[in-house]
């Protein structure tokens, strides 16, 4: 008489056996729900269903295979670090599946978090290097051209032939500085 009605399949969610390491794809139901006014002019609500797939790295399980137990999956998406605490037998939860296993030697990765970021702060280290020198480049030009007339009216003559040169020169006061 022990017999507990449950929409998940619970010995397959059991026998899975996700651990940290593993690299997996969860298939979300979600419910999408747009409140509308209709023909008769009476408010409706709409109800519409999707699934939505997330794949990422197991960081953490908690509480093994027992009723509350939850794993945490995080993934990159367009470049920001995501995570989400999925409950095992979640009837939102369609399907889970293992993509890769990996061996690792601790029981929560979350270490990876700050390697990650360490990461995107080197790539910006980087980003930062090449605007400062394209910045340079583009502001030392404007700076040089009120100096140049200034050489131009004292020898009309030679100002065709310095045009070609003080492009030259820029580079080179670049260096200087």
């Amino acid at each position: 008489m022990n017999a507990v009605m449950s929409p998940v399949k619970v010995n397959e969610r059991k026998n899975l056996g996700i651990r940290p390491g593993d690299t997996v794809r969860v298939e979300q139901k979600i419910i999408e729900i747009k409140k509308g006014k209709g023909a008769d002019k009476k408010e409706k609500i709409m109800k519409t269903a999707r699934t939505q797939n997330f794949e990422g790295l197991v960081i953490a399980v908690k509480h093994g295979t027992e009723a509350g137990a939850t794993f945490t999956v995080r993934a990159t998406l367009s470049g920001i670090g995501v995570e989400k605490i999925f409950p095992l037998y979640s009837p939102a939860i369609e399907s889970i599946k293992i993509v890769r296993r990996s061996a690792v030697r601790r029981a929560k990765l979350y270490f990876i978090r700050e390697k990650a970021a360490k990461e995107v702060r080197r790539q910006l280290r980087n980003m930062r290097m090449v605007n400062i020198s394209t910045d340079e480049s583009i502001v030392e030009p404007v700076a040089e051209e009120p100096a140049a007339p200034a050489p131009a009216e004292e020898t009309p003559a030679e100002a065709p032939a310095e045009e070609t040169p003080a492009a030259e020169e820029a580079p080179a006061e670049e260096v200087k500085a």
